[in-house]
C-alpha cells in the first residue's frame, strides 16, 4: 500500500498527539508495524533500530557502509558477492534494498546564472540528425549551430559530416549572415576545434586558429565533461529538434537549408527574449550587433584539404569518389582542395584538375581531355574502361546497355561503336540521341548514329567525319591492288535469270 501524504501526516498526529502505539496505528491503516516505524523514524526523528529484530546483515553493515563511502557507484550485485565471501547468507534482492538506503547520495551542485555582455560570446556545437541517402552513399546529416549568448540569436546550417571544412564553413556563413562577429566563441573538445588536451594544456586545430585570426575572435574550449558551460547552444539544439526538424519534410540538403534559414529568420528570431519577455530575440540581436566585431574585407577561404597519393591510374580518390587528372602525374603526391561545389587537384601551385563535386559513392568523375591523353598513349584501352567512360558522361547509356543486354546484343562491339560516336559527336549530342532512341524502342547502334546525323543536319552542319592520321614510315610506298568485281557481276546476272 502506498503511503500518501495524508496517511503520513495522520500517523504522526496519532503517535504524538493522541499517544497511539505503533501497532494500533498499523492495525488502523492496514499497514505493517515496520512501515509505521519507518514513517515515524523519517518524519519524527525516531531511531529505526528499536522497531526491528536483529537481521543477518547487521554484522556486515559497517563493511557495506565503508565500501560504499569509498566506492559510491559500486554495483549492488558486486557488493553482494563481496559480502557473501565474508559469510553473509541473505538473498540479493533484499540486499539491494539495504544498499539503496545506505548508498551516499551525491551532493547537488549549484550553478551561477551565466551573464554575458552584448557581443561578447557565442557558443558552437554539432547536432546529429540521422543520415541522408545520396545515390549509393549514406551520408551523416549534422547541424552546425551557433548561438549568441546574450541575444540568443541562432544560426543553423546542415552539412553532410562534421569535418574541418564544414566546421569552418559554418563559421564563415554565420558571420556573413549576421554581418558581424562575436568577440569569443566557446567549444567543447570536438576534434575540429581541439586536437589534443592534457588538463589545461590545449593544442588547437591550426585551421581554427587561422580562422580566429582572420575574424579576430578568441577561441575558448569549455572544461572537460562540463556541458553546462555551453548550455545555451545545447538548449538551442534541443529547440531545433523539437521546433524545426520534427516531422520536417524536405527534398534534398539544399531544400532543408533553405527551410532552416527561413525558420531562423522567422520563428526562431520572433520568440521572446529570455532576459526580458517584453523584447523579442530580433530586437535584442539588433542591439547586440552594435557591440560585435565588424567583418574583414574578404571571407575566410574554407576548404576541405587532403594530401593524396596517386596510384598507377590517373585518378585521385576523395570522399568516396574518383576524380581524373592528367596521366603524367600518376605515382605522385597531390593536394585536394574542395568546396561544397568543386574539387580542385593541385600540384604545388598549379591546378591540374577542377571537377564538379559529387556526394555520391563510387562515382568516376573525369574530363575527356585527361583520358584522351592516356588513350593516345595507350591505344589498347580495355572495353571495360570504355564502358565506364560512357556510363559516367552519358547518363541514358545505362538504360540503353541494360535493354541491349536483355536482347542479346554483343556488348563489347556495342561499347566500341558508342565510344566512336562519343568521340565524334560529343557527350551532350550522344545523350540526346540515346534518349530519343530509348523513347522509340529501337535499341541498336545504327539507330543512334542515324539520330545523331539527323540532329546534326537539322542544325545545318555537315556530316561528322572521323580523321585518321597515318604516321608509319614508308606509307607512301604502299601499293594497293584493285580487286576484280567479276564475282559481283555474276551474282547480278544470276538474279536477272531467276
Amino acid at each position: 500500500m502506498a503511503i500518501t501524504p495524508e496517511i503520513r501526516a495522520e500517523i504522526i498526529r496519532l503517535f504524538h498527539a493522541e499517544g497511539w502505539r505503533k501497532t494500533e496505528i498499523a492495525h488502523q491503516f492496514g499497514l505493517h508495524h515496520s512501515t509505521v516505524g519507518r514513517v515515524l523514524a523519517k518524519e519524527a526523528g525516531l531511531p529505526r533500530v528499536a522497531f526491528r529484530k536483529k537481521a543477518k546483515i547487521d554484522p556486515y553493515l559497517p563493511f557495506v557502509s565503508q565500501t560504499l563511502e569509498k566506492f559510491p557507484k559500486l554495483n549492488a550485485t558486486r557488493l553482494h558477492h563481496m559480502v557473501k565471501e565474508r559469510g553473509y547468507t541473505g538473498g540479493v534482492d533484499h540486499f539491494r534494498d539495504i544498499v539503496r538506503s545506505l548508498r551516499p547520495q551525491p551532493k547537488g551542485e549549484a550553478y551561477l546564472r551565466l551573464a554575458t555582455l552584448p557581443g561578447e560570446q557565442a557558443q558552437v556545437d554539432w547536432g546529429h540528425f540521422g543520415k541522408l541517402q545520396i545515390g549509393a552513399a549514406e551520408r551523416r546529416l549534422l547541424a552546425f549551430v551557433m548561438v549568441l549568448s546574450w541575444s540568443r540569436q541562432i544560426f543553423l546550417r546542415f552539412y553532410l559530416g562534421d569535418d574541418t571544412g564544414n566546421f569552418l564553413r559554418g563559421h564563415v556563413e554565420a558571420f556573413s549572415l549576421w554581418q558581424s562577429v562575436p568577440r569569443e566563441i566557446l567549444y567543447d573538445n570536438m576534434k575540429t576545434a581541439v586536437i589534443e588536451r592534457v588538463d589545461s594544456a590545449i593544442r588547437f586545430n591550426p585551421e581554427l586558429l587561422r580562422l580566429a585570426a582572420h575574424y579576430r575572435f578568441a577561441a575558448k574550449p569549455v572544461p572537460v565533461a562540463r556541458p553546462t558551460s555551453k548550455g545555451r547552444v545545447e538548449r538551442a539544439i534541443q529547440y531545433v529538434r523539437s521546433s524545426f526538424f520534427a516531422a520536417r519534410e524536405f527534398q534534398d540538403l539544399a531544400d532543408l537549408n533553405r527551410q532552416a534559414q527561413q525558420w531562423c529568420q522567422a520563428e526562431a528570431i520572433d520568440r521572446r527574449w529570455p532576459q526580458d519577455k517584453s523584447f523579442s530575440v530580433a530586437e535584442a540581436f539588433e542591439k547586440e550587433k552594435l557591440a560585435m566585431l565588424s567583418l574583414p574585407d574578404a571571407p575566410y577561404p574554407a576548404y576541405d584539404r587532403k594530401s593524396v597519393q596517386v596510384g598507377k591510374t590517373p585518378y585521385v580518390r576523395f570522399d568516396g569518389n574518383d576524380y581524373s587528372i592528367p596521366h603524367e602525374f600518376v605515382r605522385q603526391t597531390l593536394l585536394v582542395e574542395a568546396t561544397l561545389e568543386r574539387v580542385r587537384i593541385i600540384n604545388g601551385i598549379k591546378v591540374l584538375a577542377d571537377h564538379e563535386r559529387s556526394f555520391d559513392k563510387g562515382r568516376l568523375v573525369e574530363e575527356s581531355k585527361h583520358i584522351d591523353g592516356l588513350v593516345a598513349e595507350k591505344r589498347n584501352a580495355s572495353s571495360a574502361r570504355g564502358l565506364n567512360r560512357i556510363l559516367n558522361v552519358v547518363p541514358s547509356s545505362k538504360a540503353f546497355f541494360k535493354i541491349a543486354a536483355e536482347r542479346g546484343h554483343n556488348m563489347g562491339r556495342l561499347t566500341q561503336l558508342l565510344i566512336a560516336l562519343l568521340d565524334l559527336y560529343g557527350s551532350s549530342e550522344l545523350e540526346a540521341a540515346l534518349s530519343e532512341t530509348l523513347a522509340s524502342g529501337t535499341i541498336h547502334s545504327e539507330a543512334v548514329r542515324k539520330r545523331l546525323e539527323v540532329r546534326r543536319s537539322a542544325k545545318g552542319l555537315p556530316p561528322a567525319v572521323t580523321l585518321t592520321f597515318l604516321k608509319d614510315r614508308g606509307i607512301d610506298e604502299i601499293v594497293i591492288k584493285p580487286k576484280s568485281l567479276d564475282a559481283y557481276d555474276r551474282l547480278l546476272r544470276m538474279e536477272d535469270e531467276q
